[in-house]
């Protein structure tokens, strides 16, 4: 008889993004001539930069032609793209990779959750808290979190909490641990680790024989200067840390799907015979198995935004949605709530007024005020108490919102 991964028995309830879908479709379809605002799921709603679309309308056009057809491509995905991206967000800050330590994809949602499959299954993680689910899921999946607490917590996880107490920067921890999530700008509360407090983190890092997964898919969003914009401007990241890549929100490629990941060949693992073996080589392993590479059309439309038109247009397009985070905080703020996040990044974190669980904030936006945001306990345990929106809608949507909130009822 087959039998069944028992860890995913270990998850709570279903992911967070479909429970929000199933609670709003319900709704809309109890109440059919709802006015609904979405500013919940990140998703983008600006079309995507021009120079993407003229570089995949060739793309398409060479697939018309014998002598132009491109077939399967190199699963670390083609020169022009991975050069281009070494070129423009490293090599122009000093920091240099070879091509075979960048490793194209189709998102970096895929590449957070599929990276714990080239570490051991005893391997301790430890993760920020609140935090994306996807870090703790597939972990949870792999069977290397232990089982859940009445409190919320898994046991086998080491969490650092991050609220408004220690200004969302967490603590390192009290014990060494082996894979360390990072997710800079946050999602979900927006907030950003300064120059600073990343280096202590590479520092403890490197101490403790432990390897970073940092998450930098929102860093096109920094606007201050004492913010990295990647991890190895730090000395030493490239010893102890990997980063994933997103052009999702940087080019507004979430359904066109096209990330990557850099993994320097100086982390290293301790193999069971004691030798140390390069991730690098292991994911390597991993991506040319289990993944054909990114459709050439969608690495050419990437490829595009680092034309000097595409910068450009790709500024514009961020600058778009940050005055959307602008026009949220500053509306909320008016409104009485507090608020946080979306000066470095899409996201605004806010607290609950008066404690509400955030479960019963959503309804509550969702009924009287007929918007949609994520609760902040669908992020973990320190998520309770705080909700999430994203600037990532439509500018009239956004203003709209921002009026209705002005109409709560506290």
């Amino acid at each position: 008889m087959a039998t069944i991964n028992d860890n995913y028995l270990k998850l709570p309830g279903s992911y967070l993004f479909a429970e929000i879908g199933r609670r709003v479709a319900a709704y809309k379809e109890a109440h059919p001539e709802a006015d609904v605002i979405r500013l919940g799921i990140g998703d983008v709603t600006q079309p995507l930069p021009a120079v993407c679309i003229e570089a995949m309308h060739q793309a398409v056009d060479e697939m018309a032609h014998k002598e132009t057809f491109r077939g399967y491509g190199p699963e670390q995905g083609y020169s022009f793209l991975t050069e281009a991206i070494l070129k423009n967000n490293y090599a122009s800050k000093g920091i240099h990779f070879g091509t075979d330590e960048i490793f194209v994809s189709d998102g970096s949602k895929s590449d957070t959750g599929n990276i714990q499959e080239i570490f051991g299954s005893a391997d301790k993680i430890a993760i920020t808290d609140p935090v994306y689910p996807v870090y703790l899921d597939t972990n949870v999946m792999a069977g290397r979190t232990g089982t859940l607490q009445k409190d919320g917590h898994f046991a086998g996880v080491t969490y650092l909490p991050c609220t408004a107490e220690n200004n969302f920067a967490p603590e390192l921890p009290a014990e060494r641990v082996d894979m360390l999530y990072l997710c800079c700008p946050n999602n979900p509360t927006g907030t950003t680790l300064s120059r600073e407090e990343l280096t202590k983190w590479v520092n403890w890092a490197k101490a403790n024989d432990t390897v970073i997964l940092f998450d930098a898919a929102y860093a096109a969003y920094i606007t201050e200067p004492d913010v990295p914009t990647t991890i190895y401007e730090i000395p030493g990241a490239k010893d102890v840390a990997i980063e994933f890549r997103s052009f999702s929100k940087t080019a507004g490629f979430t359904g066109t799907r096209c990330g990557y990941t850099i993994i320097p060949k100086g982390v290293t693992g301790r193999a069971a015979d004691g030798s140390r073996v390069p991730y690098n080589q292991l994911w390597n392993r991993r991506h040319t198995t289990k993944f054909n590479g990114t459709a050439y059309i969608v690495q050419r439309g990437a490829a595009a935004i680092y034309t000097e038109e595409g910068q450009k247009q790709v500024k514009e397009l961020v600058g778009y949605y940050l005055e959307n985070a602008r026009i949220i905080r500053e509306g909320l703020t008016a409104a009485g709530l507090e608020v946080y996040g979306g000066i470095n990044a899409p996201y605004i974190w806010l607290k609950t007024p008066h404690d509400m669980p955030s479960w019963d904030f959503f309804d509550k936006l969702l009924t009287e005020l007929n918007i949609v945001g994520t609760p902040g306990a669908g992020f973990g345990p320190c998520g309770e108490g705080y909700f999430r929106l994203t600037s990532f809608g439509d500018r009239e949507d956004t203003k709209r919102a921002v009026a209705r909130f002005q109409k709560l009822k506290f």
